[in-house]
């Protein structure tokens, strides 16, 4: 048995941040419990090892949700990250804060310092900007290196040619002052290699002598005496492994990340009675919200062929692939070195909306029936397309008391029929921008779902059956006040009615974002570090309206 100060549950986009600022202070001990590998992984380093990143079991949780009527009887892929640095080591690299308004109204349900204005500072603190941008919105300093692409196509020009001679201006910063437009993708790639949380706030932590991380190291349970957690219980190693538990002096800190934090807190006793009842799990302390608010973005495909002109497809075989590889090799560039999504579009459902609520994206390339991890062996293009804050929410709940036994998810995709109004607009204008004048000379026809496909009921079939997440679940362990029947944390981050526990992950947002919830999460963690530290707040930033 050791002891630290701090141990933090899973080492991945938020862990990660936390254990490099707790640890700035030599004062104080911090470990980092991670169930996955260390990041050694080539696939994580390479750009577009992506592909194999979300579907690799050494280094992905594999998770799979519950089959619904509206996902037309699927269990649609989760993919979360197992291994430092967690989902950043295996997501899509994009850059995304999400709207101003969104963390207005995080604050306005009564979460004191969330607004824009306060979390602000914490963005621009984990931010290098490496490109252009006002640097009232931007971080230059910060350890995590954000980049533009440096590579174009004809098509992607086309795309966004396309969608501005359709009334949709063009983004001058996504993250910036305005989200709305579109633009090519702001993304965590630096150099030609992926720039992770463990690379850019994990591996400089690990080299203070005050920082220790397990790695394979899969939390079993949260020890309390009383109402207080002092420590974690772990086995090392896997189910086999032998138990080991350490304790921590000041608090325990959850980190795992939507699915995992309240599986963690649900096999501790921590939940819902009723829920922990039916796995056999002893009540330590009632709270119902614990695994409830459960949302992710839900997004149908669509593919085009593509003609008198080679796409992204004919680049990933034979001697051209081992030429990219090459590339990649001497020069750090080339299609090995791009996020998997190119271009970002922000936009509206209809014109009445007062900010944009559907996001489009597109790349010179197509997947295999849509799905991102195979592409096609034929010239193609994809367009995607999601509502940005759904209203439907569900749920993660442990099967068993059982920790290495995969909870229920079910975000309860498309239950909702305003979500569903949205989409549906969405798909339309998605079909559209494929057909735009400056992208006529390249477009053959639609491979997926096909022109037989037009009334609004075939278009929602196709939502259920073709549908996917893109991979930002968020909210099962929710900042809120304890009137909310669904609050776990309060904003400080710590759970309600214990005292030395915290979660800190995308588990605590009250709201689904506007974004891809990677640099959210980091933030987050950046602004929990300050709490837990006592160190005052940075000054909000005042903007114009």
């Amino acid at each position: 048995m050791e002891s630290f100060d701090y141990v933090i549950v899973g080492a991945g986009s938020a862990g990660s941040v936390l254990a490099n600022r707790l640890s700035e202070d030599p004062s104080v001990s911090v470990c980092v419990l991670e169930a996955g590998p260390p990041d050694y992984s080539p696939f994580i380093h390479i750009p577009a090892g992506f592909i194999h990143t979300i579907k690799d079991p050494k280094i992905n949780w594999m998770y799979e949700t519950e089959p619904t009527e509206w996902t037309a009887g699927r269990a649609i892929q989760q993919p979360r990250g197992k291994t430092l640095g967690g989902s950043s080591s295996i997501n899509g690299h994009i850059y995304t804060r999400g709207n101003r308004m969104d963390y207005d109204g995080w604050a306005q349900r009564g979460n004191r310092g969330w607004g824009y204005a306060d979390v602000l500072p914490y963005f621009r603190r984990s931010e290098g900007r490496m490109g252009e941008g006002d640097d009232t919105f931007r971080g230059r300093d910060g350890p995590l290196k954000v980049t533009d692409i440096n590579w174009s196509h004809p098509l992607t020009e086309a795309f966004i040619a396309g969608a501005q001679s359709i009334g949709i201006p063009k983004a001058q910063d996504y993250n910036g002052a305005k989200q709305e437009g579109v633009t090519y993708s702001q993304r965590t790639i630096y150099k030609g290699r992926r720039m992770s949380t463990a690379r850019a706030f994990l591996r400089p932590a690990m080299k203070r002598p005050n920082v220790r991380v397990i790695s394979r190291a899969h939390a079993t349970e949260i020890l309390f005496e009383g109402k207080r957690a002092i420590g974690i219980k772990y086995l090392k190693g896997g189910p086999n492994g032998k138990p080991r538990q350490v304790m921590a002096g000041r608090e325990v800190i959850l980190s795992g990340g939507v699915i995992n934090s309240p599986q963690l807190l649900q096999i501790s006793g921590v939940g819902a009675p009723e829920h922990l009842a039916s796995i056999g799990v002893n009540v330590r302390h009632a709270l119902p919200g614990v695994g409830e608010n459960l949302r992710d973005h839900y997004a149908p495909r669509f593919t085009a062929r593509v003609k008198n002109i080679e796409s992204i497809n004919e680049r990933t075989r034979g001697l051209k692939l081992l030429g990219e590889i090459a590339r990649w090799g001497l020069t750090r560039k080339g299609i090995l070195s791009l996020s998997p999504t190119l271009v970002y579009c922000f936009w509206r459902s209809n014109p009445d909306v007062e900010t944009n609520d559907l996001q489009f994206t597109f790349t010179p390339a197509s997947y295999k029936e849509g799905v991102q991890s195979e592409l096609d062996e034929f010239p193609g293009m994809t367009i995607a397309v999601w509502q940005q804050r759904p209203e439907a929410s569900g749920y993660v709940r442990a099967k068993s008391s059982d920790p290495f036994e995969k909870p229920a998810i079910n975000p309860c995709y498309l239950e909702n029929e305003y979500d569903r109004r949205v989409l549906l607009s969405g798909m339309k204008q998605a079909r559209n921008l494929l057909r735009t004048d400056p992208l006529k000379p390249y477009f053959d026809y639609e491979i997926y779902p096909g022109d037989s496909v037009q009334s609004d009921a075939d278009l929602m079939q196709v939502a259920k059956e073709r549908g996917t997440t893109t991979f930002h679940p968020m909210g099962t362990c929710r900042m809120a006040p304890t009137s909310d029947p669904t609050a776990v944390v309060d904003d400080e981050l710590r759970v309600h009615g214990l005292s030395g526990l915290r979660v800190v992950d995308a588990s605590v947002m009250p709201m689904m974002p506007s974004a891809n919830l990677n640099a959210p999460t980091i933030m987050i963690a950046e602004k929990a570090a300050d709490m837990i530290r006592g160190r005052t707040p940075p000054e909000p930033v005042i903007l114009n309206d």
